[in-house]
């Protein structure tokens, strides 16, 4: 297997256990002054959008770039593309959890998290659960945001740059648009139910979705060229190996010699690693 992908494929492993590290963390116990304490009196709620329905979107993006590569036939592109997608994901992740535990910030719900009963105590003496405290401290930014916006954003991108709705090929195709933006339609309801049930402030949503994007286009733009490319359907990586093999080829007419009609040896190389990955 190429020592570049390898890399790769144990930089993503040690994203995910630093994130599923994090994610226990307990965080910094600030202050409530009394004055403040409305902010925090808004009633407990269920989850509009519960973690384990999260993380069935996180891993429907991926299905999705999977079965994109599938109908193109193009493994190198979907290894690229899913080790860009976890690097989104996860990076995120891991920055989101590092600020969410440093401010400590709490939500909307904390007074009855706190106080179940309704019954203030003097020097916020909380009697509710402590996994149920701790976790009400931990609202800025919001995770829920950011990882919709980190896994849908990408894929976002991704679609962007299959479907092509910002170049030549599919420019005056509305539906090419509408595909395209639909998970990030989905990113976005994510984040809105979040000050809906009153997990989130409005302040923690817009910050947390504001990351996950920002994640999103940069991890895409490390494997992919910009969708108004015209070749921004395939990764940088592909098009290296396609100049190699022109370039190959170039060489061999100039010389007088027959022109490969097989790829490039390194090309080769790359496909059967990507192969023994997906």
């Amino acid at each position: 297997m190429d020592k570049r992908i390898l890399i790769e494929v144990f930089g993503r492993v040690l994203l995910i256990c630093i994130f599923v590290y994090t994610e226990e963390l307990t965080p910094f116990f600030r202050e409530i002054q009394p004055e403040e304490m409305w902010l925090y009196k808004n009633p407990r709620t269920t989850s509009f959008v519960p973690s384990p329905l999260l993380w069935m979107l996180v891993a429907l993006a991926q299905i999705t770039i999977i079965v994109v590569g599938i109908i193109r036939k193009d493994k190198l592109d979907t290894m690229y593309a899913l080790l860009g997608i976890n690097l989104s994901t996860f990076l995120n992740g891991i920055v989101t959890n590092v600020i969410k535990n440093i401010v400590g910030r709490p939500r909307p719900d904390f007074f009855y998290r706190c106080f179940p009963d309704g019954i203030y105590r003097e020097g916020m003496k909380c009697t509710g659960k402590l996994d149920v405290i701790i976790e009400g401290r931990k609202s800025f930014p919001s995770g829920h945001s950011s990882l919709a916006f980190a896994s849908l954003g990408f894929l976002t991108w991704f679609l962007c740059g299959k479907l092509q709705p910002f170049t030549s090929v599919g420019r005056g195709q509305s539906w090419r648009l509408i595909l395209t933006f639909f998970p990030m339609f989905l990113a976005l309801c994510t984040a809105l139910s979040r000050t809906c049930d009153y997990h989130h402030h409005w302040q923690d949503v817009t910050v947390g979705s504001l990351m996950g994007l920002s994640f999103s286009y940069l991890s895409y733009r490390q494997y992919y060229p910009p969708v108004s490319s015209e070749d921004c359907h395939t990764p940088y990586a592909c098009q290296t190996l396609q100049t190699l093999h022109k370039s190959a080829s170039s060489k061999d007419f100039n010389n007088g010699q027959k022109i490969p009609t097989s790829p490039a040896p390194q090309y080769d190389s790359y496909m059967d690693s990507a192969s023994k990955i997906i």
